[in-house]
């Protein structure tokens, strides 16, 4: 039977593609200007912040972890970046980036030295970076200076395409050479295959969860940065759930919750097949068909999330059972 396609394995490995082509045949066929140049940039100008988000997380599961404080992160980085601002668009980046590192960095050893779970030690430093957001911008938005340049970073194009977006492609092709042609790449996935296996093997166990950690608090922060830029203010009650929509995109992608597996560029595609989806229900409020408030798409993306964790594990599980029927 092997020389028959593998329709499992192909659907968990470009599955995530096939439905996002099908959700633009379905939005270019029902709705006017769905293709329109301001949809498509719209999109891609508000989905960069949950990408970059997205990014650090994928890395993070790789490796059989994970990291709930990204949400907080990116608040705390947006208010940090909302202060820094009028210095200038230079020093508000490296605020607000400076700032995610920080929390990463927390994460990092306190996950490694200390050996705490990370669903315990990024839920700690979720809630220390939710209460320092709040605490430093005073339970406020605080604005940012429109003279320094700094909002050009989330509302600025270059060469026609935002500039969030073009920050977070880069970010993506940066994560795929690591992932893919690096040796730090190949020992992310060695570490969620096995990480008993990996230390006994000599590689950099600690040392490489320690920098996947850092980039996570790091493009979180670089998030938080675009999100104070894109709306004017840093914005210490954003983030709420962002982890979730960074867990979904994850795993819609492919990567599996366990670790060992996974792909950024399947994961840019689960980014964008989440923001489309709810693109999708705006249009649909839009036409007047439906009706259905940010509390009900909520709901839906979380019953969507459920959906792609049941379908994953089902496809594991059978492609596992090729895999052991071939080797016999």
């Amino acid at each position: 039977m092997t020389g028959k396609p593998n329709i499992a394995a192909f659907v968990a490995g470009y599955g995530v593609f096939v439905a996002l082509a099908a959700l633009i045949l379905f939005g270019w066929l029902r709705y006017d200007n769905f293709l329109g140049s301001f949809n498509i940039l719209s999109v891609l100008r508000y989905n960069s912040m949950f990408a970059l988000v997205a990014l650090g997380m994928c890395f993070v599961i790789m490796t059989g972890g994970i990291d709930l404080s990204v949400g907080s992160t990116a608040a705390l980085g947006s208010v940090v970046a909302a202060y820094a601002s009028p210095y200038g668009a230079v020093p508000g980046l490296l605020a607000g980036v400076g700032a995610g590192l920080a929390v990463g960095l927390v994460n990092a050893l306190t996950i490694t030295r200390m050996n705490i779970m990370p669903f315990i030690a990024t839920l700690a430093t979720m809630l220390a970076a939710s209460g320092s957001a709040l605490l430093l911008a005073n339970n406020q938005s605080v604005s940012v200076s429109y003279e320094s340049g700094f909002t050009n970073l989330g509302q600025g194009n270059f060469l026609g395409l935002p500039i969030p977006a073009l920050i977070a492609l880069a970010a993506y092709i940066i994560g795929a050479v690591i992932l893919n042609h690096t040796a730090g790449g190949r020992t992310v996935l060695a570490i969620g295959g096995n990480e008993d296996a990996t230390r006994l093997m000599g590689l950099p166990t600690d040392r490489i969860k320690v920098l996947v950690y850092i980039a996570s608090g790091g493009l979180a922060g670089l998030a938080g940065v675009i999100l104070a830029a894109q709306f004017g203010a840093g914005q210490p009650i954003e983030g709420v759930g962002w982890e979730l929509f960074a867990i979904a995109s994850v795993v819609v992608g492919g990567t599996l919750l366990t670790g060992g597996a996974g792909s950024v560029v399947n994961t840019l595609a689960g980014v964008l097949l989440l923001g489309l989806i709810f693109t999708i229900l705006n249009f649909e409020n839009g036409l007047g068909w439906i009706s259905l408030s940010a509390y009900w798409q909520s709901v839906i993306r979380g019953l969507f999330l459920l959906a792609v964790v049941l379908v994953q594990a089902r496809l594991t599980r059978h492609v596992a059972t090729n895999d052991k029927a071939t080797a016999a």
